[in-house]
């Protein structure tokens, strides 16, 4: 093999150790909440959109890159993370610490100057809340960790709604809350299949610390105050028939998912069933309220 085809070779395997490191899969969803709030806000140009497409990507993307910095002394131990850049020896934390400033450093002017500062400063305290508050903190040291920081991925519907009006108001925070909500059912879902690998990175995940049984009633609970939640743009006459059918829909399928694993002696399969799903549900709820805007408008 030629120096050069190595090199090249070597070159590509840093990209994508460079793209992993801004967990792009995981990135999509956030986008989703970010981008589909713009429309539901107003008309945005498409200048607009992309700006904060391109500035929520390297915010987020940079907040997951410090996040794998910060974790770097417990990715090894599980088996769903120990081929990251950092635990696998190809990037040295360094590296990825840099990186993941330079992305959000970058994200904060990009959105400044193409959006607003409100936007801006709403997405740098998603990366801040997440980084420090959630990893740092929240992470090792209770099984609230993602109650409380899932707060972070709540925030990029506050974004792209400030993108739009130079402002958070009353829906827009509604639309955190949806996602505040949703998060705990979802990750806990997760959490559950994850527990031999959590158990040795020493991280109290529910399920490790209240069991399953308590763990699967607290999703249910949640579940509960998620779902009439989403019909409130309804009740409050903001959305309109279409989202109200969509809405209930969705609402009763994800109800049907937790319930599934609550009552499940088995509850593998129906765990990922509900991960699986609950990914979906976030993305279609926060599309059928274009829908509706859109068949309204």
């Amino acid at each position: 093999m030629s120096e050069a085809i190595v090199v090249e070779s070597r070159a590509r395997s840093f990209v994508r150790d460079l793209v992993a490191l801004t967990k792009p899969r995981i990135i999509s969803l956030l986008l989703v909440t970010t981008i589909v709030p713009m429309f539901v806000a107003g008309h945005p140009s498409w200048q607009l959109v992309v700006a904060v497409f391109v500035g929520g990507y390297l915010m987020a993307g940079g907040a997951n890159a410090v996040n794998m910095y910060m974790d770097r002394d417990i990715d090894d131990r599980m088996s769903r993370t120990r081929l990251r850049p950092i635990p696998s020896g190809r990037m040295q934390p360094r590296e990825v610490l840099a990186f993941g400033i330079l992305l959000s450093t970058t994200a904060t002017w990009l959105l400044a100057q193409a959006a607003n500062v409100l936007t801006a400063a709403l997405a740098l305290a998603g990366f801040y809340f997440y980084v420090f508050v959630y990893t740092r903190w929240l992470k090792r040291s209770t099984p609230q960790n993602i109650v409380i920081g899932g707060a972070a991925g709540a925030f990029p519907p506050l974004v792209g709604w400030a993108a739009v009006t130079n402002r958070v108001d009353l829906f827009a925070i509604y639309l955190f809350l949806i996602v505040f909500y949703w998060t705990p059912p979802h990750f806990w879902a997760l959490a559950l299949l994850k527990q031999k690998d959590y158990g040795r990175a020493g991280v109290p995940m529910a399920p490790l610390v209240w069991g399953e049984r308590e763990t699967k009633h607290q999703m249910f609970w949640y579940t509960l105050i998620l779902i009439p939640l989403t019909l409130l743009p309804y009740v409050f006459g903001v959305l309109g028939p279409v989202y109200l059918v969509l809405a209930t829909l969705l609402g009763a399928k994800f109800v049907y998912e937790v319930v599934r694993v609550a009552r499940a002696s088995d509850w593998t399969k129906p765990a990922w069933h509900l991960y699986k799903f609950s990914l979906l549900y976030l993305a279609l709820i926060f599309a059928a309220m274009v829908v509706d805007r859109g068949l309204l408008a």
